[in-house]
């Protein structure tokens, strides 16, 4: 039991291994190959959700941004730390083999199902933007499958979902991984759209918005935020993967610096063109007749169709080794892919189910942020350091600031659940 276990562990690392485009060669990956893979994994849909972030949380939700920019960089290093002071967690070790060295199995079960639970919440919110945006391009493309009639948002769910079913199925996630490496250019050119269609294409810059906004509205920006930068589960295998560790810090310093350029950037220029009056997503309020917004709303239509399986990959190998461990036998290689189709097919179904049932990104988005990643990304990075190293547990500043963030995370964690919870059921009796 303890062998098959360690062995689905390994496959998992080697899982998540293959989602970094790691260098052909055996030395490692180069600095600046995981600069850009951290860059790729914190510049996600989190980019269209931080306009409206900003306009329910008012001007100084933007030094929230930053807080929690810097606490979610202190909680990366934490990671490190952990990685660095234990024998126990070698080369091939994941998030979940620190929750273990930390806290046992149980730690490991945690950790690992709240890594899950995200990332197929992620999935799910790529669904939901793909209907969303597509049926801004195209409101009349209804559907009629006999007396079933399919709104455009609806049909364009089922539609992405069968583009993306196929992709699913591979094992090899190298090309997709390679293909979804322009995830930052992909960032880029929905920045440099949203600048051109206030600049140029007459949406101008001048609603002023709110200094501070309800206490509903801050944590609701603070959920968002803190989805912003959930890139913890991949940080041991990025670290382990590059030639040089010890200049991992620097990586952190550059991916956490840049993202929150991009994203503050974003959420400016959406609230001063668009204020109080900003979707979920931004690019829901961009006029549909500029070509500038065409390519902004493409761009972000194309870029979770490359993702998402490399997204619920992981979801579906826990989901397989599961499955494989309940059989108590191992498979020969036709079992295996039967076993393996029929339960990635069966996730992406789940996903369309529930991205048509609670078809609501931003409370999604704030749950995911508030409930998931705070907790995989403030929470658990402070109890695993606190645990793995007893001198950690001294009075001093490293002390005093890993409290300040369990403080945060436990607030967010709290309130921001409890609003995004109710948020979701408001919107599901409309």
């Amino acid at each position: 039991m303890e062998q098959s276990s360690s062995q689905s562990s390994a496959e998992r690392g080697e899982a998540q291994r293959q989602t970094l485009h790691q260098s052909d060669d055996d030395q490692g990956t180069s600095f600046w190959r995981s600069c850009f893979n951290l860059l790729n994994t914190l510049s996600g849909v989190g980019l269209l959700s931080v306009p409206y972030a900003l306009s329910e949380g008012g001007w100084l939700c933007l030094i929230i941004m930053l807080l929690i920019a810097i606490s979610c960089f202190f909680t990366g290093l934490l990671i490190q730390k952990c990685m660095d002071s234990s024998s126990e967690i070698n080369t091939n070790s994941t998030y979940p083999d620190i929750g273990e060295r930390a806290f046992g199995n149980k730690g490991r079960w945690l950790i690992s199902t709240f890594m899950c639970l995200e990332l197929y919440l992620v999935a799910v919110e790529f669904l939901i933007l793909e209907g969303d945006n597509l049926e801004k391009l195209f409101p009349y493309a209804y559907v009629h499958l006999g007396k079933l009639k399919l709104g455009a948002k609806q049909a364009f769910v089922l539609l992405v979902a069968l583009v993306i079913l196929p992709t699913t199925w591979l094992r090899n996630l190298g090309l997709l991984a390679y293909v979804s490496a322009g995830g930052v250019l992909a960032t880029l050119v929905v920045v440099g759209c949203t600048l051109w269609i206030g600049a140029v294409d007459g949406v101008g810059f001048h609603e002023k918005g709110e200094m501070l906004g309800s206490l509903g509205g801050v944590m609701r920006a603070l959920s968002l935020c803190s989805f912003c930068y959930a890139g913890h589960s991949i940080i041991p295998p990025l670290r382990n993967s590059m030639r040089d560790k010890t200049q991992f810090s620097k990586v952190l310093i550059f991916g956490f610096a840049v993202s929150t350029l991009t994203y503050g950037s974003m959420a400016i220029l959406g609230n001063l063109m668009y204020g109080q009056h900003l979707h979920s997503q931004v690019t829901l309020n961009f006029p549909t007749n500029k070509t500038s917004s065409k390519v902004a709303i493409y761009t972000t239509v194309v870029n979770p169709i490359t993702k998402y399986a490399i997204i619920v990959t992981p979801v579906a190998t826990t989901v397989e080794d599961g499955i494989q461990a309940l059989s108590r036998r191992r498979w020969d290689n036709n079992v295996a892919v039967i076993i393996m189709l029929t339960a990635r097919t069966c996730l992406v179904i789940s996903t369309v189910v529930v991205a048509l049932t609670v078809p609501l990104f931003g409370p999604i988005l704030a749950f995911v942020g508030a409930f998931l990643n705070v907790t995989l990304s403030f929470l658990f990075p402070c109890a695993c350091y606190l645990k793995i190293n007893a001198g950690a547990r001294r009075f001093g500043i490293e002390l005093c600031i890993i409290l300040m963030i369990l403080g945060l995370g436990s607030l967010i964690f709290v309130v921001g659940t409890y609003i995004s919870i109710r948020d979701i059921i408001r919107g599901m009796s409309h």
